[in-house]
């Protein structure tokens, strides 16, 4: 079994790695930090000379003068190589300077330092009345999501947020574990991508939504030939009529004609074409989502899952090529941005009709192809996020899912994800098989909730297709419901208990849905029932867990009641297992310790009234 020494071994390997790239990446952006100073001050001195060079040719009256005018032009030249060379060193310096942010927060991530780990976009939510989610962290601060979330790209956070919600078909969960195991020792292709989303989130946040209902919308300039038509034969009017008059044959005034026709129709249709340019110029998905689709094209992957991903962005051509072809379309429509650019092409050309033409035949050959390459994107960011979990955490484990046995899920020192490496305790579980639950019991502190969590954790990590936080696992298709973290509610009038049986009520529904849909539930039960009397409880916890027990549902349930098993049916049906403390006075003073260790049987000790002497509310003073 693995020890928290050991643990603490591998963790700072997985760190040293992590910091020895990330200075690697520093150098690198500071060498072209330093580039960049140079390029910058020879910039402005060449911009100089050249002004220089052109005002001694106006004002100098020596043979050399003649000279200016060359010296100057060759001098512009060189300013304006300057400056697009200067440009590309600082796009390498920034991009360099995000691996190095990358794998510092990677050190985070190892270290649990939530302080340090950013919340990528917009914050993650669940539904209120989700089965697991608000009772096992999935979202919000110091949450699974939060952990996991090194994404690039919009669709790849709610990928990831829908599979941590949602349990994978158990067929899918060995595809996604061959991906991410491919994908844990592609560090430079993952820290790429991470990179990307970390310099596209410094800009604008995407609205991928928009876009999406843009490209497979109607076009609709297409849809009105009469018009389609009139923006052709207008422009090709003025031009002709502006080259009879430049050669003489007509009077220059024929010419207000088609440009007054010109006006007519901008002013009559002009805003169709703005809507249509501000829906499909969402530059952030043009070039960002390119980047990453020609990142994804260009990498060799052996998995059938990526292979298949990989496959669906090149079903109808290079989705990365063709997102470049849209970029270079929606750029023209960008002139509208200029007015002294814009109004010439518009009133003399029509500019606006031919961009959205052009842009509209795009979405009529590729539109419909959005959402395929969005989800290729989506489900490749997400595999990647996992697999720098994986990358990141080598002495976890990838759990065997089995099919067709008694549903058992068994673990071998399983401990929670979301505690740093160094100081989670691992612990031997067994829960199942139906007819069974199990039993958790010990004192405060001692870590029976800790456990529940560590077991549902790894569970949804398990069935999302990640590695889990254990040397060994092994589980069978499950449904996962919890009641551990209930509240009242003040605005609706709800009691604690109320809500608890709330909650309870939708465990033991879903356990017969389970049943009924062939599949089992496993639940975790934390302390129900605390907002009644001790007796009534007593008995309606039997009650509750008989009738899981009769669904055929697995799970475990903590409690201090150490009765609770007595009834004949529990007691047959109880896994006895429990936590301990040790208690020491040593100088007069109280001290308490656990080893979160779980030990076969039920407790023997309990710490209430020595909690509160540490406290101060003991019965001597």
């Amino acid at each position: 079994m693995t020890t928290v020494d050991e643990n603490a071994r591998v963790e700072t390997a997985s760190v040293q790695e992590r910091r020895d790239r990330a200075a690697k990446f520093a150098t690198r952006a500071g060498q072209l930090q330093r580039v960049s100073s140079r390029v910058s001050q020879l910039r402005f001195a060449t911009f100089i000379a050249a002004i220089l060079a052109f005002l001694w040719a106006e004002i100098g009256d020596s043979a050399l003068a003649d000279a200016g005018v060359p010296a100057g032009i060759v001098l512009a030249a060189v300013f304006s190589a300057l400056v697009i060379y200067h440009r590309r060193v600082k796009t390498k310096a920034r991009w360099f300077d995000a691996l190095r942010r990358v794998n510092l927060e990677a050190v985070a991530r190892i270290h649990r330092d939530w302080s340090g780990i950013p919340v990528r976009g917009r914050h993650a939510t669940a539904p209120a009345e989700h089965p697991y989610a608000h009772d096992l962290d999935i979202v919000g601060h110091a949450s699974l999501f939060q952990l996991l979330d090194v994404t690039a790209s919009a669709p790849g956070r709610a990928t990831l947020l829908e599979w941590l919600l949602a349990p994978a078909a158990p067929a899918e969960i060995p595809d996604r574990q061959a991906a991410v195991r491919e994908l844990a020792l592609l560090t430079d292709f993952r820290d790429g991508f991470s990179a990307r989303g970390l310099l596209a989130r410094e800009a604008q946040s995407p609205d991928v939504a928009r876009f999406l209902a843009w490209a497979e919308g109607e076009p609709w300039l297409l849809q009105r030939p009469a018009l389609l038509w009139t923006t052709r034969v207008l422009p090709a009017a003025t031009l002709c009529l502006a080259l009879l008059a430049g050669m003489g044959v007509l009077a220059a005034a024929w010419i207000a004609i088609p440009v007054i026709a010109n006006v007519i129709v901008t002013a009559a249709a002009g805003k169709h074409a703005w809507a249509s340019f501000s829906s499909a110029s969402r530059g952030e998905i043009l070039d960002h989502d390119g980047r990453l689709f020609n990142d994804i094209e260009r990498q060799s992957f052996e998995s059938p899952m990526l292979g298949r991903l990989q496959a669906q962005l090149m079903a109808s051509g290079a989705a990365s090529t063709q997102m470049r072809r849209l970029a270079r379309r929606v750029a023209c429509a960008d002139v509208r941005f200029s007015a002294m650019a814009h109004f010439p092409l518009q009133i003399l050309l029509l500019w606006d009709f031919h961009v959205l033409f052009a842009i509209e035949r795009w979405r009529q050959m590729n539109g419909r192809h959005v959402r395929s390459w969005l989800d290729a994107l989506g489900q490749t960011d997400a595999l990647a996020a996992l697999a720098s979990l994986a990358h990141d955490h080598p002495d976890w484990t990838f759990p065997d899912v089995a099919t067709g046995e008694p549903p058992v899920l068994e673990a071998r020192n399983l401990a929670h994800p979301l505690l740093r490496p160094s100081v989670a305790r691992g612990n031997d579980v067994r829960v199942g098989p139906p007819g069974t639950f199990l039993l958790v019991t010990g004192s405060n502190m001692s870590g029976k909730s800790t456990l529940l969590r560590a077991i549902g954790t790894n569970l949804v990590l398990a069935q999302a297709g990640a590695p889990v936080c254990a040397d060994a696992m092994r589980l069978p298709p499950l449904r996962l419901h919890t009641s551990m973290r209930v509240q009242d509610s003040l605005e609706e009038g709800v009691s604690f208990f109320m809500a608890e049986l709330r909650r309870l009520k939708t465990v033991v529904d879903a356990a017969s849905a389970a049943r009924a849909a062939g599949t089992t539930l496993l639940y975790l039960l934390d302390e129900i029932l605390q907002g009644t009397n001790t007796a009534e409880r007593h008995l309606a916890a039997q009650r509750i867990i008989l009738h899981l027990l009769e669904q055929g549902a697995i799970g475990a349930v903590t409690t201090h009641d150490l009765t609770l098993a007595d009834a004949k049916p529990l007691a047959q049906a109880a896994d006895l297992v429990h936590f301990r403390e040790t208690i020491e006075r040593i100088d007069g003073e109280m001290r308490m310790s656990f080893d979160y260790k779980l030990r076969r049987g039920l407790a023997t000790s309990t710490n209430a009234l020595a909690l509160m002497e540490m406290v101060g509310l003991g019965g001597d003073g």
